[in-house]
């Protein structure tokens, strides 16, 4: 007996379908890339806020309390304000099950849980309980938080130009951090009146680790970005702050160090800092305009097609005739309802999709190269960190000095020491 092969109820699905799915897809990527370019901004501007607020707290404790306590209030105000403006963008983010959702937002919820933990902070500031070092800790990892939260940003992009846009950002800011960290230290160094040894070697580590980031920062951003770069950079200002720098790390242990000139680094510092917020501000704001316009013409897009596909569905064209087109002369006979000229459009609007998307990924890769290394490099410091009970900055060191004495490159050094994980008993 034969069977009986009977027509599929609903007709076919054609070339347009999918490649309609397919910009659908990108419009949702980006649609998600619009709503954290905005969350990337109004976190950047907290952090400024909190490397402020950090710096006034360590001259506010460095002093005993007797300097700086009503420009500490003020900052702590305006700080608010900020907090405030970034938890409004968390609300209104969607929290809809979304591709790479899952490590966005774990970020966020770290962050906020350390977001809930700095009125803790500031109470202990404010009563003099915790040392300049551990109050500059204390930010440093709630600012630490916020900063992940943009390279979880930068990981997920999927359009190449954004994605360079906010591996460029995530380094300035990176940066931006290490040089305010630099501000804390040296602030407490000059409040107390003294330059430890171990004071001296962590300003060197914070000093070499902003240069580092500023670099990739260059080897990322726009021409139009380092000109405003090299616009903003003061050569004044660059050369007392060197010239401060110098005095606190040839300080000897025992020698006394003007305390008058607190006020003189913490403004140099400030203003280097505000020069690299000008810049990260105009590069926050690019992010936000650049996301929207990729949306609008993805969309744009979608509809051209979606226009394309109900012309064909009215004229009853079949798939066969668009599979087929690219292999073998176009040929109308079969399918007059079809013609030549709206073959062409849909194979070349299919090959120009296949195209694009080939290089957007090969670029992608090249552009994450260095969120991957940071990613193995972070993981190698987290192990030593634990097995050794190092410190961050001196885990960093160790990676870094085993990279000179093997004259290797630190992601190297730091897939070494993770392949010994395993053997250390650690999870790497």
């Amino acid at each position: 007996m034969l069977l009986q092969l009977h027509q599929p109820i609903h007709p076919m699905k054609t070339s347009l379908c999918f490649l309609l799915a397919a910009r659908r897809c990108e419009m949702a990527d980006l649609q998600q890339l619009v709503e954290t370019s905005q969350l990337v901004r109004n976190t950047a501007a907290l952090i400024h806020h909190l490397q402020r607020e950090r710096g006034l707290s360590n001259l506010f404790t460095g002093s005993k309390g007797q300097q700086f306590a009503q420009d500490r209030d003020h900052q702590l105000a305006a700080t608010d304000e900020a907090v405030l403006t970034l938890r409004v963008c968390f609300d209104g983010l969607n929290t809809d099950p979304m591709r790479h959702g899952a490590r966005l937002f774990s970020r966020i919820a770290y962050a906020l849980h350390g977001l809930e933990v700095l009125a803790q902070i500031r109470s202990a500031v404010s009563g003099l309980r915790l040392s300049t070092r551990e109050l500059s800790c204390e930010y440093a990892r709630l600012i630490a938080r916020l900063i992940s939260v943009v390279f979880e940003a930068a990981d997920m992009a999927t359009d190449p130009a954004l994605s360079r846009l906010l591996v460029a950002l995530f380094n300035l800011m990176q940066g931006k951090e290490f040089a305010g960290q630099e501000r804390a230290a040296g602030s407490a160094m000059w409040a107390e009146g003294q330059a430890s040894r171990e004071a001296q070697q962590q300003l060197l580590h914070l000093i070499d680790s902003q240069d580092k980031c500023l670099k990739l920062f260059e080897s990322f951003a726009t021409p139009d970005l380092l000109q405003l770069w090299q616009k903003c950079q003061s050569p004044q200002v660059d050369a007392e702050r060197e010239r401060l720098r110098r005095m606190l790390c040839n300080a000897g242990p025992a020698e006394a160090i003007d305390t008058t000139k607190s006020g003189d680094w913490f403004a140099c510092c400030s203003q280097r800092m505000d020069e690299m917020r000008l810049v990260e501000d105009q590069m926050s704001k690019m992010l936000v305009e650049l996301a929207q316009a990729r949306l609008g013409a993805i969309a744009e897009g979608v509809q051209t097609i979606e226009q394309m596909k109900r012309h064909v569905e009215a004229a009853g064209a079949s798939n066969t005739a668009l599979a087929s087109a690219d292999l073998f002369p176009a040929d109308t006979t079969n399918n007059p309802s079809l013609g030549p000229a709206l073959e062409k459009s849909v194979l070349d609007m299919v090959q120009e999709q296949a195209s694009r998307l080939q290089a957007m990924a090969a670029e992608l890769d090249l552009v994450r190269a260095s969120l991957s290394e940071r990613k193995l490099i972070e993981r190698a410091k987290g192990l030593l960190m634990a097995h050794q009970q190092l410190t961050e900055e001196a885990a960093h060191k160790t990676l870094r000095d085993l990279a000179m004495r093997q004259n290797k490159r630190m992601v190297e050094v730091a897939e070494a020491v993770l392949s010994m994980a395993a053997l250390l008993g650690q999870k790497a």
